[in-house]
């Protein structure tokens, strides 16, 4: 009988984020693919957990998602966790998640933080619609490019970025494209300001 590959979402900065259902599938699975080991052996180490891993990121993340398949294949239950959130929402997860299931074997969600949402509750901005964007491009041309594309989207619009406006590295942030306004109308938590109707908020 098939394993099945459990997608975990895990902790997005604060490592007692994580939900009691999350450590009983970690403890439970037989095999732990995550995005960094390092950074997964802090969580587990946190909890006393001690389990085979493997990496799954953006570099190998085709040819390790047919070594989970074949793991799955063998009866062996697999939990797929990132560095921080749910895998496949802006990180590694989407190929494993696709083969497992083009080739009928069980896959489970395992939810957990979201940074997208959590951002969103503090930020003081109407919460009954939004678009989450991902990350948007690097450089300063193609970051003012997207910008200017979404400006006008209808409904309250964010999404991640670890840069600033000038292509040099910031520390993680999230930027609330607030359309049609000039102002926050959120709680500022950062005192940087983009352009109008753009502000930033520390997780």
């Amino acid at each position: 009988m098939p394993g099945k590959l459990y997608i975990v979402g895990t902790p997005i900065g604060n490592l007692e984020d994580i939900t009691l259902r999350a450590l009983r599938i970690l403890k439970e699975s037989d095999v732990i693919a995550c995005e960094d080991t390092r950074t997964t052996k802090k969580l587990l180490s946190r909890y006393g957990i001690e389990k085979p891993l493997i990496s799954y990121h953006e570099h190998n993340e085709t040819t390790r998602a047919e070594e989970i398949a074949a793991l799955l294949a063998e009866g062996k239950n697999v939990a797929l966790v990132t560095d921080a959130g749910t895998p496949g929402i802006s990180d590694p997860g989407y190929r494993a998640v696709k083969l497992a299931s083009e080739r009928g074997m069980e896959v489970l969600p395992i939810p957990g933080p979201s940074a997208a949402v959590a951002a969103l509750s503090v930020s003081g901005l109407p919460t009954s619609g939004f678009l989450f964007l991902g990350f948007p491009p690097r450089t300063q041309k193609a970051l003012g490019e997207f910008l200017t594309r979404v400006k006008d989207y209808p409904k309250r619009s964010f999404f991640t970025n670890h840069r600033t406006a000038s292509g040099k590295r910031s520390a993680p942030c999230w930027i609330f494209l607030a359309t049609g306004t000039s102002r926050s109308e959120g709680r500022l938590l950062s005192s940087t300001k983009r352009r109008s109707g753009v502000r930033s908020l520390k997780l």
